[in-house]
């Protein structure tokens, strides 16, 4: 790894897995958040990871993204720990957001731009016209200047997604970019997603719809403290693995081409 006027610059191990994790616990003040958790992906794969409220999706993704660091277990983006890597973009639930704050679509996409500028640099031309293009390709090149308040739910996750471009992420984290959107806003950020795809962007959806994560990731993770299953849906989301992540807080109804989901009752907050 190299330094240069704050910027990190950290050179991909290509035999490596894009992302690998490896005997990951989290316990916060004694109690367990995570325990004993390993896998690996491919650079370019689309995982959804589901599991109740409190399973500990969001822990993961702020252990992936190097903003938590695991009580025992390590993480590596590429051959590297997460923590020297601007390659890495953790997309929050919109909810977190204060979207009253006074700035701009384009301030807002040119934040990803930071760790490739340096902290004591300016933005210059060209980053601008990589903002530009980055909006582009999420269809929103005409609202630049629109102040991020004024936006629709679908608006505000597609200027996060610009985000994450203008940073060149290769691993994108979602923390259910999906709740609240209808089902055409939906249909866009999956489209944008197959653009990403296109670019070789590795991404892991937190989601609480498993029907969705069946039909529309390549892979699924199911996980409630420990992981359970990774793999294909099929093999992953059979009755015995749902019931023990779910207990019975998930309706499942028996088809002839496998299991669906009805509804998770599960509440509460997710870690």
């Amino acid at each position: 790894m190299s330094r240069s006027l704050g910027k990190r610059v950290v050179v991909h191990d290509a035999d490596a897995p894009i992302l690998e994790a490896v005997g990951i616990d989290v316990r916060y003040n004694g109690r367990a958040a995570l325990e004993d958790v390993s896998f690996h992906l491919s650079s370019g794969e689309r995982v959804a990871v589901v599991g109740p409220n409190g399973a500990g999706k969001s822990t993961l993704f702020k252990v992936i993204s190097g903003v938590l660091p695991p009580t025992v277990g390590e993480v590596n983006v590429a051959g590297h720990c997460p923590g020297n890597h601007i390659c890495i973009a953790y997309v929050q639930q919109r909810s977190q957001v204060d979207w009253r704050f006074p700035v701009t679509v384009s301030d807002v996409v040119m934040m990803g731009r930071a760790g490739k500028i340096g902290l004591f640099r300016r933005p210059g031309r060209s980053d601008w016209a990589y903002v530009r293009e980055c909006l582009a390709v999420v269809d929103m090149g005409d609202l630049g200047e629109r102040q991020i308040g004024e936006l629709s739910g679908g608006q505000q996750q597609r200027m996060f997604i610009a985000r994450a471009l203008a940073q060149e992420a290769a691993l994108m984290l979602m923390d259910e970019p999906l709740s609240g959107l209808d089902i055409p806003s939906q249909e866009g950020i999956f489209d944008i997603l197959d653009k990403l795809r296109g670019r070789g962007v590795t991404v892991m959806v937190a989601t609480h719809d498993l029907n969705m994560a069946a039909d529309r990731f390549d892979r699924v993770m199911l996980l409630n403290g420990r992981l359970l299953g990774i793999g294909l849906p099929g093999e992953v989301f059979t009755p015995a693995l749902l019931q023990q992540a779910y207990g019975d807080h998930l309706r499942m109804v028996q088809m002839a081409d496998g299991v669906m989901v009805v509804s998770d009752t599960c509440c509460g907050k997710d870690l």
